[in-house]
């Protein structure tokens, strides 16, 4: 690989460095992949118009029309590929496959249009003819005393070769030759690949700004879904909750006075809402819990997870090395999936010990929850696991479970966090 960045910067260095490198090598690989690329250009969408147009009146043309757009993208898409073959790929690539499984959902560029216009109809034949008229001197030269000894004579470009001595100069000329090829097939592969970066940039451009935006709005939605959590959980907190604790309070004095004074069933049923009214209000907290916990809020990460390792019935330890508070959305994605772990740890794994770890590493914050069970965990659509993860997903983050059968499991997040 050479050290230039690309042929452009390349074809400018030192001649010597220039051509020890790879680059007149990958020029020439870009010029030879377009000719049988331009000829399925031209063949494919030259056929597609055609019949488009003369199937038009018994509406195939229609949907034959309508595929054209599609097969445009997928050459925009393969020549943003190609163009790593003399210059730096754009930043972020779709690949011809991925563009062709977008289809029409994307609307048509009319730079990429233009692209395959230009191509079909005029670059792929400057590469061929380039190819034939430049690329056969070298050879030729370098044979020229054959070819002179089998035939007596060579004509090259209006020149005749005819004597020993003469042939032999001819292959001393195919060295220059050869370097003269290298410097002519790497300034047309840079310069088609700088106009072919020039029309197609703007759409990658658009669809990186698109996936930015894409990007922000998922954030959005988990900020908004946050939001909403909290004032769900403050609703049942302030109303729901203390409404039941009035109820049981109470039940808790009619037990009392009826004690002194009423019959046996009557008393027995006051007990019995008692005892259901405070079961109601312990499946209340434990939804208020589940839904944003107070500890998290007040206290932190750290609290948060060691409240739901002591409410766990398998043996947990508890290991948080996070200074300071996370992001709320971050710190409230590691409780869940630390919940969710050891939720699934306590349910299914017949574990004995859990673990559960947090620290921060390289700009993000990680967190690993570890039991010594059964092992063979497989985290299913429409599971807890699998809406953290898609949570995670729009964070930046990553969810991995680790479970071979027979143990141990591993339940690992990823997350930026900022410094």
């Amino acid at each position: 690989m050479s050290r230039a960045p690309d042929a452009w910067t390349a074809l400018r260095g030192r001649p010597w460095r220039f051509l020890g490198s790879a680059w007149p090598w990958r020029s020439a690989a870009y010029l030879v992949t377009s000719v049988p690329l331009g000829l399925l250009v031209v063949v494919v969408l030259g056929t597609g118009l055609v019949l488009g147009v003369l199937t038009l009146v018994v509406v195939v043309g229609v949907a034959v029309l309508a595929g054209l757009p599609v097969l445009i993208g997928v050459l925009g898409a393969v020549e943003r590929r190609r163009l790593a073959l003399v210059q730096r790929p754009p930043a972020a690539v779709m690949s011809p496959r991925e563009r062709f499984r977008i289809g029409r959902r994307l609307p048509l560029s009319w730079s990429e249009t233009g692209y395959a216009v230009l191509f079909g109809a005029v670059l792929w034949w400057v590469d061929f003819l380039v190819l034939v008229l430049v690329g056969t001197v070298p050879p030729v030269l370098l044979v020229a005393p054959l070819l002179v000894r089998a035939d007596d004579h060579l004509d090259l470009f209006g020149l005749r070769v005819d004597t020993p001595v003469e042939a032999w100069l001819a292959t001393a000329a195919a060295v220059p030759a050869l370097a003269l090829a290298a410097y002519a097939f790497t300034a047309l592969a840079a310069g088609q690949a700088a106009l072919a970066r020039l029309l197609l940039d703007p759409r990658e451009a658009e669809l990186a700004a698109a996936v930015a935006d894409l990007r922000q709005s998922r954030v959005r939605l988990v900020d908004a879904f946050e939001t909403e959590r909290r004032r769900i959980e403050r609703d049942l907190h302030d109303g729901v909750q203390q409404r039941l604790v009035a109820l049981t309070m109470t039940l808790g004095r009619a037990e009392l006075d009826l004690a002194e004074g009423a019959g046996e069933q009557g008393l027995d049923l006051v007990r019995r809402a008692h005892e259901q009214a405070e079961a109601a209000l312990e499946d209340l907290r434990g939804t208020v819990r589940g839904i944003h916990p107070r500890v998290l809020v007040d206290h932190g990460l750290a609290a948060a997870v060691h409240e739901v390792a002591d409410r766990c019935s398998v043996p947990t330890s508890v290991d948080i090395a996070v200074d300071g508070r996370l992001p709320a959305p971050v710190e409230a994605a590691a409780y869940f999936v630390a919940s969710e772990a050891l939720t699934n740890v306590e349910r299914h794994a017949r574990a004995g010990r859990a673990e559960v770890h947090a620290w921060r590493q390289d700009g993000a914050v990680v967190l690993s929850v570890v039991d010594d069970g059964v092992g063979g965990a497989r985290p299913a659509d429409g599971s807890g696991l699998a809406g953290l993860a898609l949570r995670l997903e729009a964070l930046g983050g990553r969810l991995r479970v680790t479970s071979p059968d027979g143990g141990p499991t591993e339940v690992r997040m990823e997350c930026p966090c900022g410094t």
